[in-house]
């Protein structure tokens, strides 16, 4: 393993942050999170076309740069950086890897193309009401009758569903627990029978839907009622995907707290030099540190497709989570009352630490998961 980033990595950081903060000030993302779509089509089209973003770790053979999660994991921190308003993160990583993980060849050579060129997007409808993001979540039902599939059931909180041409499917095909008969299925997002209800959440910078199926024509992706190792391993990706963003989120309100206690000034010298506040930057610190450190470390796990991502996913995911929201709790503090105001940005990487903590599970499902999962 190799603990620097190589000049390749490096020049992509610097070429991605330089496009993402042109186009995704916090004007733009507050701009965004009051619209329905939750994103803007032209910067979403620059960044397939110009910046080849949406394949960046899809394989060549599928329309994709074929890089690694490494690269992917650079390009999640500076967008968790900026806060992009974007379906990023639904159609590359959670839809994309899905189709990856479960697909057959042919079908990824007809769905991987659009997701990598950002004609289409794509979302996973996995959770449900009962918000669970274990296999006993899964409650959907698929029906076979003269080798046609239909769909009945609902989904929530499905990251940009409502944007979605394309909607992959976690369904259950026998059995109501447990991984018994876990399938997935592809389809669109339009199609009749599908009711897609936008949702208002805390965090409007990543939009959810609600995603109601009845009787809806669905054709199987890979094989059904053989679904759950592909989705197991989907969802260890998004978690390392997802520590990876919080990485660049953190790191921000870092450098905000740093930067502002030693312009601020109190009693006649800056607020940094106060021990208290010296305290809380030193202990975020550490803490941005270690969960950088982590997600990188799971970031290469992913990429060599490494024995130790399932305990490594769970672990970066735990950690930063956790370490994500401190940072933004006391990035609030250290500005006092201008923290607290609708007008300074803090209290959106705040709103966004805390969705992120509960996506994907939050630490203390995680922590379980890798005390399972190392066989505690």
């Amino acid at each position: 393993m190799n603990f620097a980033f190589s000049e390749e990595q490096e020049e992509l950081r610097r070429t991605v942050r330089q496009f993402l903060e042109s186009k995704s000030p916090s004007g733009e993302v507050r701009r965004l999170m009051d619209t329905t779509e939750g994103y803007d089509p032209a910067v979403w089209k620059q960044m397939g076309q110009e910046l080849g973003l949406q394949g960046l770790h899809i394989p060549e053979e599928y329309g994709g740069q074929g890089y690694t999660f490494i690269e992917l994991g650079i390009v999640l921190e500076e967008m968790g950086r900026v806060l992009l308003c974007a379906p990023y993160f639904a159609s590359v990583v959670l839809a994309g890897n899905a189709i990856l993980n479960a697909g057959t060849d042919a079908q990824k050579q007809a769905l991987l193309p659009g997701i990598a060129s950002g004609d289409t997007i794509a979302a996973l409808a996995f959770t449900e009401p009962s918000g669970k993001w274990g296999a006993d979540g899964i409650t959907l039902t698929a029906k076979e009758s003269g080798g046609a599939w239909t769909i009945d059931g609902e989904k929530m909180f499905v990251i940009d569903g409502h944007n979605a041409d394309l909607l992959v499917v976690v369904a259950r095909t026998q059995g109501t627990s447990g991984t018994d008969g876990i399938s997935f299925f592809t389809v669109r997002g339009d199609a009749e029978g599908v009711t897609r209800t936008p949702l208002s959440t805390m965090d409007q910078t990543r939009k959810q839907s609600r995603v109601e199926f009845s009787g809806v024509a669905a054709e199987p992706l890979g094989t059904p009622g053989e679904g759950w190792p592909a989705l197991s391993k989907t969802l260890d990706q998004a978690a390392v995907a997802l520590s990876n963003e919080m990485v660049g989120g953190a790191q921000f309100v870092l450098d905000q707290s740093v930067e502002y206690a030693k312009v601020r000034v109190q009693f006649g010298r800056p607020i940094g030099s106060f021990q208290a506040i010296k305290h809380k930057c030193a202990d975020m610190l550490l803490e941005v540190e270690s969960g950088k450190s982590a997600a990188y470390y799971a970031a290469w796990a992913a990429a060599e497709d490494n024995d130790e991502l399932p305990v490594v996913a769970s672990l970066a995911k735990a950690y930063i989570s956790e370490a994500y929201f401190h940072a933004t709790a006391e990035n609030i503090q250290i500005h006092g009352g201008i923290g607290f105001t609708w007008e300074h940005d803090a209290h959106l990487y705040f709103k966004r630490a805390k969705s992120s903590e509960i996506f994907l599970g939050d630490a203390t499902y995680h922590r379980e998961l890798l005390a399972q999962r190392i066989g505690i």
